[in-house]
């Protein structure tokens, strides 16, 4: 059987996307340091890819390269925290408005059904925060505008682990069904101005809790 050896460019990917997956789910906390040849041995790479892929990650702000201390994983406060769901709000907003000329009844319908599971899963065994980051990124897909969706998911991105700790904490209530169904409602009525109001309030509306939670030591 031929074997075929990684490009340094699909070891980059790799290297890549383990990074921002642990980034995204918390296993890597902000403040702390990325050493490349750790990263190396525990996705069986070179320290070359992972040091490319810590340069990317660093450009989408989710790593922060450090004259004394190499890369850190990056941390917000609060300003900027508010500054990612301003830019969220805005950009969220006019994917939405672009995407509902193009989603029919049945993708509303799916849209509805994935409510549903996040509404019985706020206080079940179910990946919240992975969950919800999904229903917003099909609802803004219909937009057909790939590099709006890049920077949307860029921004999702670095808000995830905050969010992942918000949702988790104890006796938290999650209020999915009655934000979320006002884009629903939006949607059915296929008035483009609306549905982007709809979805910028909805991004907004996220902020005082969560600023909340940071002023909390969160």
């Amino acid at each position: 059987m031929l074997q075929f050896q990684k490009t340094a460019i699909s070891a980059e990917d790799e290297a890549y996307l383990h990074l921002q997956r642990e980034i995204r789910l918390g296993r890597y906390a902000p403040g702390q340091r990325l050493v490349p040849d750790v990263v190396a041995a525990e996705i069986g790479t070179s320290r070359m890819p992972v040091r490319g892929a810590l340069r990317r990650l660093a450009s989408e702000g989710l790593v922060e390269i450090r004259a004394n201390r190499g890369a850190v994983v990056r941390g917000l406060n609060q300003q900027e925290m508010l500054e990612v769901f301003e830019m969220r709000s805005v950009l969220e907003g006019l994917a939405t408005r672009n995407a509902v000329e193009n989603m029919g009844p049945e993708h509303i319908r799916r849209l509805s059904n994935m409510l549903e599971q996040l509404d019985q899963g706020a206080n079940e065994d179910l990946d919240w925060t992975a969950a919800h980051r999904e229903f917003h990124e099909y609802l803004c897909s219909f937009c057909k505008q790939p590099r709006l969706l890049n920077q949307i998911s860029e921004l999702h991105s670095v808000v995830e682990p905050y969010m992942r700790l918000w949702a988790a904490q104890p006796g938290r209530v999650l209020r999915v069904r009655e934000s979320h169904q006002e884009l629903i409602d939006a949607l059915q009525t296929r008035d483009a101005a609306r549905c982007e109001a709809a979805m910028r309030q909805h991004v907004l509306n996220t902020v005082p809790a969560l600023q909340a939670f940071l002023e909390q030591g969160g």
